[in-house]
């Protein structure tokens, strides 16, 4: 990389909060100068400013040094100055279209800094932020807009208010009544938008009977108290450093540039007054303008009393950037995190900030595992603070799981044991000993039995049992140690006839012979004899054992007797059957469990519906709040049917691109076509080849293979939309047989007066049944060096009786499943409403449910 390149990536590294010896000023000066040099050595000044403004984009913390830096160029030449204030607007345009929020969110900033370093005219930012502010506005109005797409007029006036702790003294000083105007309109949109408080979303449940959590501040409300609090502090904070006013006298000789107006894309047109059509435009706004942090507090505030409100929001801003810029290189990642610009200590927040992204609604922005290996390298880049700060984090997480949300609560499992794994499984496990005298199905017990279960996959029994010595009680938690469970042995006498038909079937797969071969066999010898149930007890069993040395004999062996299977079990009751001798074989292996059962479901040797079936049988059900086991195989179930789906689309969507070129390939060859035979003459009745006859003839062999490479391209989009709508319809009756199950086993099992409470809230006073000793130290008094804590050592009773915990469980997956898949569950929503939620169902599953879709009740 050319130095010139390296010193803009770099800027402001060397600044003395960065442990260097440079200042901003010394460093803006020596990339300016270097730059200079280089714009009058390359004719090409478009190469250097664009890559300028791709630094401003993607490392957006280091915006006001770039802002500075183009402010010096536009000094010496405003056709620079004009360039890049052009490029900006183009760019935030583009954005704004094609609704990319990120770049929309970046660029704002970006401007606001140009207009600190007076390339941009303060009334041309006004004229964006009014623009933005007037969409808003109209967004919300009940009789012009569409409120369904409040999410997009939140963040909108987000992106407004996220610029001024960069710009907002600056405005106040220039065009302080333009500015005022702004914010007067601000505070008249808060007031006529509504509330969000989106209980489906909310990363810990609403425990409180009295709701208090809903009248709390959301995130546009508490951003904008903690501008006017900016505001009234003069503008003044430690967060953004301001390397303009280093350079202000020279600056202010600079000629500002007008940026021009934008444009915002009008909202969709509200199809009807339904709560279903209202929902699903909700859900499509939410989907494209996803609130971007929904903010754990996790750490007493006593931990953060050194940030104001703003500097705290400003800070979340850079780590966020930066964990979404550099999200493929990981330790360059932690390398900037750790080395912000400011002068405060920050690692609580930064630890904070993860985890709410780690544990965000509906989805994380990136697959858990990126956030996972961003905290190994913070661990490993402040040895001395940082896993402290993770430990202390673990331990507020676990003293609250109780009221963590059901699918956070696996993320959290699935992050911590893969966290310990590569800190050699040490942990004091003597503090959590004290769940041992928990009932099984109090959630930190079943935290600790699961994470236990996880950490034997990424190693291997004994070691996880040496890992808990400090703790021995807790072996009691591990999973079961031992490898099949093939019942077929000579011990038992019962056994002797299915044992022979055993060693025949090992005898036919040592010699190799074919599936097809294999099934004649048990078509004539075995299946007339003992009958379908007991051969599939004998001939499954086998099969398991053959391919049970790894993971790859399992595969060779579905692969090669697939068919044999699919034969004995060709319709979803024997499928049920199946995965039951599946269960029972690696009943001492989750993980098995489900890699088999995922495996032949790729195999199409098993239907989702006969593992929803298998699910929500008894002896399953009754395990659902003790167990991930079953949750783990139905979630492997749903995401295989949805990944078919996206692919799918996906191919269709590319054969689509490939048909209309081969469209324009053909109309092309075909006008070649008849332009060279348009030149043919007659002469004396005979045609004359104005053309040169072989030319010709490719002409039309070009056509002809035009023609049928269009022709197969058509006929291949036929064939994948019909699966498609097949997969579809799959899809439909898999989630109208999950939610039916849900609501028969709900409406059954749990009754009307549940101490988790009524229809009014998913979750009411049960925490009071429990007597629980949580101190405010919920988030932890962390020992700095031990990285101890001060909390809870005793033994805690907890009073929740197994039917209501039982029941918290399931509504929580309940949610989770609908909130995870709800893209697929609305265009499905009328059939599951007329089928099953209008029906007799518990109050509380329909309130799981449309907590989920984030979907007001008809009533509401």
């Amino acid at each position: 990389m050319s130095n010139w390149k390296t010193l803009i990536i770099r800027i402001g590294e060397k600044c003395p909060e960065y442990g260097g010896t440079l200042d901003f000023k010394e460093h803006i000066e020596s990339c300016y100068s270097l730059i200079w040099r280089e714009l009058d050595q390359q004719e090409d000044e478009h190469q250097i400013l664009h890559f300028l403004l791709q630094c401003a984009e993607q490392l957006p913390h280091k915006s006001p040094l770039y802002g500075t830096l183009v402010g010096l160029l536009n000094l010496e030449k405003e056709d620079l100055g004009k360039l890049v204030v052009d490029n900006t607007h183009a760019n935030l345009q583009e954005a704004i279209l094609t609704e990319n929020c990120d770049r929309i969110r970046v660029l704002l900033r970006f401007l606001t800094v140009l207009m600190c370093s007076k390339v941009v005219q303060p009334s041309s930012l006004v004229v964006v932020f009014e623009t933005l502010l007037s969409s808003a506005c109209t967004i919300v109005d009940e009789e012009k807009g569409n409120p369904a797409w409040q999410a997009r007029a939140d963040f909108y006036i987000g992106c407004v208010l996220g610029c001024l702790p960069w710009g907002g003294g600056d405005l106040m000083e220039q065009v302080p009544e333009e500015i005022d105007r702004v914010l007067v309109g601000i505070q008249a949109y808060l007031s006529i938008r509504k509330h969000v408080y989106d209980a489906g979303f909310s990363i810990f449940v609403d425990n409180s009977s009295s709701g208090l959590n809903a009248n709390e501040k959301d995130f546009l409300e508490d951003l904008w108290s903690r501008i006017q609090d900016l505001s009234n502090n003069g503008w003044k904070l430690e967060s953004v450093p301001r390397p303009h006013l280093s350079f202000e006298a020279q600056l202010v000789a600079g000629k500002s540039h007008d940026f021009g107006p934008i444009s915002c894309p009008e909202q969709p047109r509200l199809p009807s007054i339904s709560t279903v059509s209202y929902g699903r435009q909700k859900h499509d706004a939410d989907l494209k303008y996803p609130q971007r942090i929904r903010k754990l507090n996790i750490f007493p505030p006593n931990k953060l009393e050194d940030l104001s409100p703003i500097d705290q929001f400003i800070m979340e801003e850079y780590l966020l950037d930066i964990l979404l810029f550099l999200n493929g290189c990981r330790k360059e990642c932690a390398a900037y995190m750790v080395g912000l610009p400011v002068p405060f200590r920050y690692e609580y927040l930064m630890a904070e900030t993860i985890f709410s992204q780690l544990l965000l609604l509906p989805q994380p922005r990136f697959k858990p595992i990126y956030y996972a290996l961003v905290i190994m390298d913070l661990c490993k880049a402040l040895p001395g603070a940082f896993p402290a700060v993770v430990a202390g984090a673990v331990r507020a997480l676990f003293d609250k799981i109780a009221e963590l949300d059901m699918e956070c609560r696996t993320r959290l499992i699935l992050w911590f044991s893969h966290h310990l794994s590569n800190f050699q499984f040490i942990w004091p496990w003597e503090e959590w000993a004290y769940v041992l005298d928990l009932p099984k199905w109090a959630p930190q017990c079943v935290f600790v039995q699961e994470v236990l279960e996880r950490e034997v996959r990424l190693s291997y029994w004994d070691k996880i049992k040496q890992s808990i010595e400090n703790a021995p009680g807790l072996e009691e938690l591990l999973p079961p140690k031992g490898g099949p469970n093939f019942s077929i042995k000579a011990e038992n006498g019962q056994n002797a006839e299915r044992l022979a038909l055993s060693d025949d079937l090992k005898d036919l797969v040592r010699g190799r012979k074919t599936a097809r071969e294999i099934i004649s066999w048990v078509e004539e010898n075995v299946m007339p004899v003992y009958g379908l149930e007991e051969t599939l007890q004998v001939i499954i069993p086998t099969l398991l054992n053959i391919g049970s040395k790894s993971f790859t004999h399992l595969i060779t062996v579905l692969e090669r007797y697939g068919q044999v299977i699919a034969k004995i079990c060709p319709d979803e009751d024997r499928h049920v059957m199946l995965i039951n001798e599946v269960s029972n074989f690696w009943k001492n292996s989750t993980q098995m469990t489900a890699i088999a059962i995922d495996r032949m479901m790729g195999y199409r040797l098993i239907s989702n519906l006969a593992i929803v079936r298998w699910v929500f049988s008894p002896a399953n059900v009754d395990q659902f709040h003790t167990s991930d086991r079953s949750w783990e195989i139905l979630r492997n179930a749903v995401s295989k049917t949805y990944n078919r789906i996206c692919d799918m689309r996906k191919e269709i969507l590319s054969l689509k691109n490939r048909l209309q070129s081969a469209e324009e390939a053909t109309t092309n060859a075909k006008a070649e076509l008849e332009e060279g035979e348009s030149k043919l003459s007659l002469m004396n009745g005979e045609p004359v080849v104005g053309e040169d006859p072989i030319k010709l003839q490719r002409l039309k062999t070009s056509f002809d293979k035009a023609e049928k490479e269009e022709m197969s391209l058509r006929e291949s989009l036929e064939a994948k939309d019909a699966l498609l709508f097949r997969a579809l319809s799959e899809n439909e009756a898999l989630f109208l047989s999950l939610y039916k199950n849900f609501s028969i086993i709900l409406l059954d099992r749990l009754p009307e007066d549940s101490a988790i409470g009524t229809s009014r809230s998913l979750h009411s006073d049960w925490t009071d049944a429990m007597t629980v000793e949580l101190d405010e130290s919920s988030g932890m008094d962390i020992d700095q060096e031990k990285g101890l804590s001060n909390g809870r050592k005793g033994s805690d009773t907890y009073n929740l009786s197994e039917i209501d915990q039982w029941g918290l469980s399931t509504l929580g997956y309940v949610k989770a499943f609908t909130r995870q898949y709800a893209s697929e569950i609305w265009p499905h929503i009328e059939k599951i409403d007329d089928e099953i939620l209008s029906g007799n169902v518990h109050p509380l599953f329909r309130k799981a449910v449309y907590c989920g879709l984030g979907r007001l009740a008809d009533n509401q």
